[in-house]
């Protein structure tokens, strides 16, 4: 099969390879699916650049953690009746060197969710990561109806998931952004306010938009960068899920000002999400794609041969929406 790898870290330009590799077999539980999209995302060219310390458990990576296609074959005591279903997967997990860069994957069964005929398997490959992490950011910590939400950046590949899910589960919508394109984007996801963090005050502007009561939970993408803000506008007994913190990786917590307020702190990691929020997520997703309202943006799609040019894309932070490789 094609595939793409790396056997050091580094620039994508001076790692990233491409080129045949065995085609995998699945083993006992497992399905082989033939992909047609692989989503990149920032975990995946951080792990291959080796940022804040991160080493390579394997000798070779095929990177990346989402895709999608169709099963073409199943493992020993397999379920032969999923073979030519289209899939989208969360196949390339930590435990494995494997990922979704390629034109084939094995993969446990359960990370290979039913697509949709209808549905592009470009907007498949976006679901595993920024979607699944987008709903349990949300409802983790219970129904949202009626509340006030923050969702830092609102115009990412997470969060303007989280913008689309908070919306049609009955919250309020407040996003920051940092364009006039990004604030069109959140608001086209379904904020009902926009905030420009680098052009407004935030803390000032949610205050006004709130009437000085703040919010009742905060999606957070970069938590040490928005420690402060955060802390000025969580309600008591507020929860913020936060799924990074790239600025500031080691942040100093000011305890008592989250603290005084009962504030939960979730931390969520997209790649390691529980198989009950797992579960919950890809059902909310199907649901929402067969009801038509949730949507995809795709950034910009590089075939296989250019990915370290789709790697320095999604590491531009210029992006919006997600970059996808067509491995097909």
């Amino acid at each position: 099969m094609r595939a793409a790898w790396y056997e050091r870290q580094g620039p994508a330009r001076e790692v990233l390879q491409v080129g045949t590799l065995p085609d995998p077999i699945p083993g006992l539980g497992e399905v082989l699916v033939r992909l047609r999209a692989s989503g990149v995302n920032p975990h995946d060219t951080k792990k291959r650049a080796g940022w804040n310390g991160l080493k390579m458990p394997f000798a070779r990576i095929v990177p990346h953690f989402d895709g999608a296609g169709e099963i073409v074959d199943v493992g020993p005591g397999g379920a032969f009746d999923r073979i030519g279903q289209r899939v989208w997967v969360y196949g390339g997990a930590p435990d494995r060197p494997f990922g979704t860069a390629a034109e084939l994957i094995a993969t446990p069964v359960e990370r290979a969710v039913p697509l949709d005929d209808g549905v592009d398997a470009a907007v498949g490959a976006c679901f595993g990561v920024a979607a699944c992490t987008a709903h349990d950011a949300v409802f983790s910590d219970g129904p949202v109806a009626g509340q006030t939400i923050l969702v830092q950046a609102g115009a990412g590949a997470v969060s303007h998931f989280a913008v689309q899910f908070a919306k049609h589960a009955g919250a309020r919508v407040i996003a920051t952004v940092s364009s006039p394109e990004k604030a069109a984007h959140a608001t086209a996801g379904g904020a009902e306010h926009v905030v420009d963090y680098k052009r407004e005050d935030v803390v000032a502007r949610v205050r006004e938009l709130t009437g000085g009561a703040g919010v009742d939970r905060i999606v957070e993408v970069d938590f040490g960068a928005n420690l402060k803000i955060d802390a000025a506008l969580i309600k008591n007994h507020g929860v913020i899920a936060s799924y990074s913190s790239t600025a500031v990786p080691e942040p100093a917590l000011p305890y008592y000002a989250f603290a005084f307020k009962g504030v939960t702190l979730r931390f969520v990691q997209g790649q390691l999400l529980t198989k009950a929020s797992r579960h919950a997520a890809a059902g909310a997703i199907r649901a929402a794609l067969r009801q038509g309202w949730l949507k995809a943006t795709i950034a910009r799609r590089f075939p296989l041969a250019e990915i370290a040019a789709a790697h320095e894309c999604q590491e531009s932070g210029t992006a919006i929406g997600k970059v996808i490789v067509d491995t097909a």
